[in-house]
């Protein structure tokens, strides 16, 4: 068996800089500058710990870090303006390149869907190191507008910001409630699907909230309100799994062509999401790594942690499977609820809209679901298990 192939297209032409700095000017104008043609730039966080830092720099190689030269470092083929570093809990992170053509056409596309025009800012309130922060930072400069930029999530300083756009996840959303969201021409929400109630809730206080979907290596949501973007092509494979096809697709990992081949299928990339298409229009059922194997049963959690999410004593849910020595995995509800019903009621309540075998066996109550830096819940986590609270 061989080890990962690390090898690089020959002959890279172009830096690759790495920024461990807050959201800000600096970073927006070093943006700027790789989508001219400037070095390309590596978005770190500077609240990442020592150890995850390193591990990122040790994979993704920059020519510089901070303006000081790394003597390991690697450049990047020359059309490669970003390289977003995605999650390494699982191991060393990857590397997703991102051409200035791929992230204009991504921004474009949002821009014309969502009918912000020259002149309207956004709020830049994810982090810039994920590429749901990162396209705030784009469509500002194809907007020809400066990013309000908050280095962290205030509900206060959100809705006082005067930016006519902003981009969230649920949580964020959820969190701005019940106060008055016509302030915004557009929340665009993506990161996880919206449990249910959030959107009527949001139109309630005056939202106009557009639903996106997709990933790094598509620059970002593809997919608006269910629709793909201008140019943006959908088909669904034969395993059920969403391939994406179009001008915002990624060049490839960083450092390794294992990885990039694995995930072409000629013009199209094949996510690990499970969906269906019905006239044009996509539906998400979830992670295909995310499906549990209870007893023989292949249970998609996204579905169960829906109907859970849909009893009116739950405020937000998240399921996943946990090792058990009976079942070879248990179906596990954790919960946020200040008056969490008995697990049977529960049970009862998924069964009447899902198969019985998809019934939580274990339910987990939480004061709030733990997340990662980019606003979704850190599966991982919950899936090797926290204490339970009170």
């Amino acid at each position: 068996m061989t080890g990962p192939v690390h090898a690089e297209s020959p002959s890279p032409q172009r830096e690759l800089h790495a920024l461990v700095l807050p959201a800000g000017p600096e970073l927006f104008r070093a943006v700027g500058a790789a989508l001219d043609g400037g070095p390309a730039v590596l978005p770190l966080s500077p609240s990442l710990p020592a150890p995850a830092l390193r591990a990122a720099l040790d994979a993704l190689r920059p020519t510089r870090v901070n303006g000081v030269r790394n003597e390991r470092g690697v450049g990047v083929p020359e059309e490669v303006a970003v390289v977003i570093a995605t999650s390494g809990s699982t191991g060393a992170p990857k590397g997703v390149q991102l051409s200035a053509a791929a992230l204009r056409a991504s921004a474009s596309a949002s821009l014309r869907r969502l009918d912000a025009r020259p002149g309207e800012r956004w709020l830049c309130c994810l982090p810039p190191s994920h590429v749901s922060g990162l396209q705030v930072l784009v469509r500002s400069l194809l907007g020809g507008t400066e990013p309000i930029v908050h280095d962290g999530f205030s509900p206060e300083a959100v809705l006082s910001s005067g930016a006519r756009h902003v981009s969230l996840v649920p949580t964020q959303l959820r969190r701005l409630l019940p106060a008055d969201l016509s302030v915004f021409k557009t929340i665009l929400l993506g990161g996880a699907a919206a449990p249910p109630g959030l959107l009527e809730a949001a139109g309630d206080a005056g939202a106009r909230v557009v639903t996106s979907y997709g990933m790094s290596e598509t620059c970002g949501g593809c997919v608006y309100d269910s629709e793909p973007l201008y140019d943006v092509d959908l088909k669904i494979g034969d395993d059920g799994r969403i391939r994406v096809a179009g001008p915002v697709l990624f060049s490839g990992y960083r450092l390794r062509p294992d990885l990039t081949s694995a995930a072409r299928d000629g013009d199209w990339f094949l996510t690990s999401d499970l969906g269906a298409l019905s006239d044009g229009r996509l539906r998400v059922f979830g992670r295909s790594d995310d499906v549990i194997n209870t007893g023989g049963e292949k249970v998609v959690a996204a579905a169960v942690a829906a109907a859970v999410a849909e009893h009116p004593a739950i405020t937000d849910a998240v399921v996943v499977g946990r090792p058990d020595p009976e079942w070879g995995e248990r179906v596990v509800a954790v919960v946020v609820s200040p008056a969490p019903p008995p697990l049977d009621d529960l049970r009862a309540f998924v069964k009447e809209r899902l198969p019985a075998y998809a019934a939580p066996a274990e339910l987990v109550v939480m004061t709030e679901i733990p997340l990662l830096s980019n606003g979704k819940p850190d599966l991982a986590a919950l899936r090797y298990g926290l204490a339970r609270e009170p």
